[in-house]
Formats: structure tokens, sequence, C-alpha cells
């Protein structure tokens, strides 16, 4: 009879062991999603003829016959960040951002599925024989405005998500969450006079998403300060 009725107390037990690993293994899309995207980039960049760094996008590596591999680049990175967005509404809420969080990174991530679809267009003498100077397409704009979309997205989330980090108790990281969005969206309004400094700026975003990320996966909740 003792055995009996302990049965379901250790077995709840092991639940509620499990429940919290389970549940947030999701976020790690949200984790491994910029170093990916920047690191297939970068990788591409490298090695692609006529690519250059401080003219060319990483968004143009989609052109071309081994443009695929820039297509699946970012249909993974959107696919993974969709994924963190679950992992991240599971571990805040109910409790500070666990809601618009969630949401914002959600919209960040379709931006890449959205950027997948309609391409960037050529221009900065890449892909090889493109003129320096290209004319914007429709798709061309669609993938402008995706991108547009997602860094905004991606600049609001940063400042839902310095709550849950000051709530946490990481008061440093909150305040640095809420400075975030002013080098990502500084990067993008340089776009025009610096490829690099565009690149560099949407790169810083996709990494402090991933250092945020592992901080509230791993820093301690709310109810044990």
């Amino acid at each position: 009879m003792t055995q009996t009725l302990n049965a379901p107390k250790n077995e709840a037990g092991s639940r509620s062991t499990t429940s919290p690993s389970v549940s947030r293994w999701p976020l790690a899309g949200a984790v491994v999603a910029g170093p990916l995207f920047l690191g297939a980039g970068v990788a591409q960049g490298l090695v692609r003829e006529g690519f250059g760094f401080t003219r060319n996008a990483i968004s143009q590596l989609a052109l071309g016959d081994p443009g695929w591999i820039q297509t699946v680049n970012f249909l993974l990175t959107g696919a993974l960040l969709l994924t963190g967005a679950v992992g991240l509404r599971r571990v805040l809420r109910p409790g500070p951002g666990g809601t618009w969080g969630p949401v914002l990174i959600a919209v960040f991530g379709a931006s890449f599925l959205a950027a997948a679809v309609f391409r960037a267009d050529p221009g900065g003498g890449f892909p090889v024989g493109a003129p320096d100077v290209g004319t914007l397409s429709a798709h061309g704009a669609g993938h402008m405005a995706a991108g547009g979309i997602g860094y905004l997205a991606l600049s609001a989330a940063f400042v839902v998500l310095a709550r849950p980090l000051a709530a946490r108790g990481h008061r440093g990281w909150a305040l640095a969450s809420r400075i975030a969005p002013v080098l990502v969206l500084t990067g993008f309004m340089a776009s025009a006079a610096s490829v690099l400094v565009f690149t560099l700026g949407a790169g810083f975003g996709l990494c402090w998403l991933a250092a945020v990320t592992v901080r509230l996966l791993t820093g301690a909740s709310p109810s044990g300060r």
C-alpha cells in the first residue's frame, strides 16, 4: 500500500524536474539563429566571386547559381527564430515581457522567411557583371520591407526584454538591452552611405539576441530572487 501511494508522488516529482528543461529547449533556436546566419553569410562572402563586404549586403548572396545556399540560410534562421519565440514565451510567461517579447521575436523570424521569398536586387558589382548601382524591383522592395519590419520588431523586443532582465536582477543587461536598438537602427540608417556599417548593425542585433536569450535561459527566475 505504501509503495502504491508513493508511486504517484515520485512520478509527479520526476515530471517537475524534467518539465523545465523540456519546455525551455526551443529557446535554443534564438541562441543559434544569429551565429548560424552570420557564420554562413561570412563563409559564403569569402568565397563568392565578386562579393565584397564593403559594397555588398549578405542578402545578395542569394543571387546567382549558388544563391540557394543563402536562401536556405534565410529559411533555417527564420525557423530557428520562430522556435525560439515559442521557447521565450514558455520561459517568460506569465511574467514581464511574456507576451510582447515572443510576439516581436516571431515577427523578426517571419521577416527572414519573407526575405527568402523576396530576393535582394543585384548591385555593387554582384553578382559578377551586375552594375554598381542597381535598380529597385518589386521583389527587391519586398526584401527591404521585410528587413525593415523585422529589425524594427527586434529593436522593440530588446526594449521589452529589458523588463524580465531587470526582474531577474540583471540591471546592467537591462540597460544594455535598452541601448542596443540605437546601434541596430543606426546601422540601418547608415545603409545608404555604408553597406558595412549596415551589416555590422544587423549582425550586432543578431548577436545581442543570442546573448540576451542565454542570459534569460540561465538566469534566476523572479521567484528565485
